[in-house]
């Protein structure tokens, strides 16, 4: 870990950032971030409550002559997408993120950064902990597993916040403000397959798709990268039909809401077809990566023999069933907004697929800025995979947030931004899961903004925060803490 970052400006919120990068927390594993963070308002003399399902809650009274002022609540998640390089050593539960500066940006050592949402963290921490900033109330909402299914968000309580404005730290443009943003819906789908004797008289494979640069399934989806599932697949089938492959293991992606980058298949063809199937697939290396050539040129497609056959392979009745459903199954920007424009309104991430010791199970992530058509789309994904012969449910939805112009938070912080530096920001909606839309059904008062620095990447390998745009949201926030309206 470079320490180089304690002297990046604001040293304040940089401070706690390292702190935060020195603790494993990757999404349902959030026990030591939760205890760190429960000491760190205790040890300030702050009301501190964590509450059921490990959501921390930090109250800071206002300060002297600001009493009469809106409360501002300051959330962020503190949880972060465990995703590394495969040739990465690195335990997510155990180890620290390897941040360091690199030019205008921080980034990490071949791991997530987490600076979704470790900045938004930070920021409210760095306000907690400040004796010489001027704001009405203030109460810090760190929720937990937002990457993984919103459950802090889902599970909180009604009555245990005061604040009437609430400012989500989870944005990754600087100079935007976002109003509403999309829902979403979890498709998973499981099949049992019967293992049978590797075939005689066959040559092993190692089939590898990598070098994707994935990302997260909501910001990304409309970039045009490839999915690793879909390209693995699009190979498979084809040399199934032709030469007889056979599926022994099968492992592509490994989160929901992040563009699977790499699929990795043990395969086994009969010998007479091995040489037409290494010329079929070093012909299909060369037309994806000339299809992904703009979105993705580190796409990869290699095939390798193995030494070792393994014994066992999928039946092909079932494996013609799971190449057909992929190969069918929607992926990608399903439709525009026509309300807002250059918007995603519907999309689908078809993030995992895993083939092991006689069980297939896939998992997708399916978006919208309109429930009904998230609904819509997470049934015709489940329809898929039933049509084939899968077990298929939809599960954890959660709604969108929608858009409110009328803001009067919004209103006071395009203004503040405009008397700062100059020009009005953009006000947007994000094709993406902020916890807005669950924390307003429940606390249905409240005025909410999201804002935050620029980060690019997140949800991969290659994620990174610009460091300039940390002191610019910085910044921004202390002032809109210092003009937060009245009661």
């Amino acid at each position: 870990m470079s320490k180089e970052i304690l002297n990046l400006e604001p040293k304040a919120l940089w401070k706690h950032f390292y702190s935060l990068t020195q603790i494993p927390r990757p999404s349902k594993k959030e026990a030591q971030v939760i205890e760190f963070m429960k000491k760190f308002g205790e040890d300030l003399g702050l009301e501190t409550i964590v509450d059921e399902v490990g959501n921390v809650i930090i109250k800071k009274p206002a300060t002297e002559g600001m009493e009469d002022r809106k409360g501002i609540i300051l959330q962020g998640h503190l949880d972060m997408v465990p995703q590394k390089n495969a040739d990465t050593d690195h335990d997510f539960e155990k180890d620290p993120i390897d941040a360091y500066v690199d030019g205008e940006w921080v980034t990490a050592k071949g791991t997530t950064l987490g600076a979704d949402n470790g900045m938004g963290v930070a920021a409210s921490m760095a306000v907690l902990e400040a004796t010489d900033l001027v704001h009405g109330p203030v109460e810090a909402l760190f929720t937990i597993d937002e990457e993984t299914g919103m459950t802090g968000a889902e599970n909180l309580k009604p009555g245990l916040l005061d604040g009437e404005i609430l400012l989500n730290l989870d944005s990754e443009d600087e100079g935007e403000l976002y109003i509403g943003c999309a829902g979403g819906v979890d498709t998973t789908a499981s099949m049992n397959y019967t293992e049978e004797d590797a075939p005689e008289n066959a040559v092993a494979f190692n089939v590898v798709v990598k070098g994707l640069k994935g990302g997260h399934s909501g910001l990304d989806i409309n970039l045009g990268r490839g999915n690793a599932n879909k390209i693995m697949n699009a190979l498979l089938l084809t040399a199934a039909e032709k030469f007889g492959l056979r599926v022994s293991e099968l492992q592509g992606g490994s989160l929901r809401n992040a563009i699977p980058r790499e699929s990795f298949a043990t395969v086994v063809v009969p010998s007479e077809h091995v040489d037409n199937f290494k010329k079929y697939a070093a012909e299909f290396a060369v037309i994806a990566a000339d299809e992904f050539r703009e979105a993705d040129p580190g796409l990869e497609v290699t095939v390798e023999e193995k030494t070792e056959m393994p014994a066992k392979v999928m039946d092909a009745q079932s494996q013609e069933k799971l190449f057909k459903a992929i190969a069918e199954a929607p992926n990608g920007v399903i439709a525009m907004s026509e309300s807002v424009e250059g918007i995603v309104e519907t999309s689908t991430n078809l993030a995992i697929v895993n083939v092991k010791d006689g069980k297939v199970e896939v998992a997708s992530l399916q978006r919208s800025l309109v429930d009904s058509d998230r609904d819509k789309i997470g049934e015709q994904m489940k329809n898929v995979f039933l049509d084939a012969g899968f077990e298929a449910e939809n599960q954890g939805a959660y709604p969108g947030w929608k858009p409110n112009p009328d803001s009067a938070i919004l209103k006071e912080m395009k203004e503040i931004y405009n008397n700062k530096y100059g020009k009005v920001p953009e006000v947007k909606v994000i094709h993406a899961g902020l916890e807005c839309g669950l924390l307003g059904s429940v606390y249905t008062n409240w005025d909410m903004i999201s804002f935050g620095p620029t980060i690019r990447f997140p949800h991969s390998p290659d994620e990174k925060v610009n460091i300039a745009t940390v002191q610019k949201f910085w910044d921004f926030l202390v002032e809109t803490l210092k003009n937060a309206p009245k009661k």
